[in-house]
């Protein structure tokens, strides 16, 4: 059963309001990963390491000279297909929520499970993000 609506508006909000664009059905995931460029992808979460870590963290890696092209996000326990067809797209990857999926013309790239979120700060996990922009973007 999905969560509330209302309970989850700002968390969707945190990353709509930093240029990302949500991706609610599995429609939308499947057009978006086949978006040409690098395509940032974040599964949202309302747990306290998304909270805490992978949304600011998220946020604060957008400050770098060099970035995604495409900003997506779907939120787990509201999004339940769009959410799906995501991890679909991130082979090899077990389901893991928060999670950011990096990907190249559809394929995936670089991913930062849950395990390497939590307990990381945002600074920490910015300075991850911003370390595989400087090597994959343009």
């Amino acid at each position: 059963m999905p969560y509330d609506p209302l309970i989850v508006q700002p968390m969707r909000e945190e990353l709509t309001s930093a240029g990302f664009t949500e991706l609610r059905t599995p429609e939308e995931v499947d057009q978006a990963v086949s978006s040409s460029g690098i395509s940032l992808i974040v599964v949202n979460s309302v747990c306290g390491c998304a909270a805490g870590g992978a949304r600011p963290g998220v946020k604060m890696s957008l400050d770098n000279a060099k970035k995604p092209d495409n900003l997506y996000t779907v939120f787990a326990g509201q999004d339940l297909d769009a959410t799906l067809r995501a991890r679909d797209h991130f082979k090899g990857q077990p389901p893991s929520s928060p999670s950011i999926a990096l990907m190249k013309d559809g394929e995936l790239i670089g991913f930062m499970p849950r395990h390497a979120i939590e307990g990381s700060s945002p600074d920490m996990i910015s300075s991850a993000l911003k370390r595989a922009y400087d090597e994959v973007c343009s």
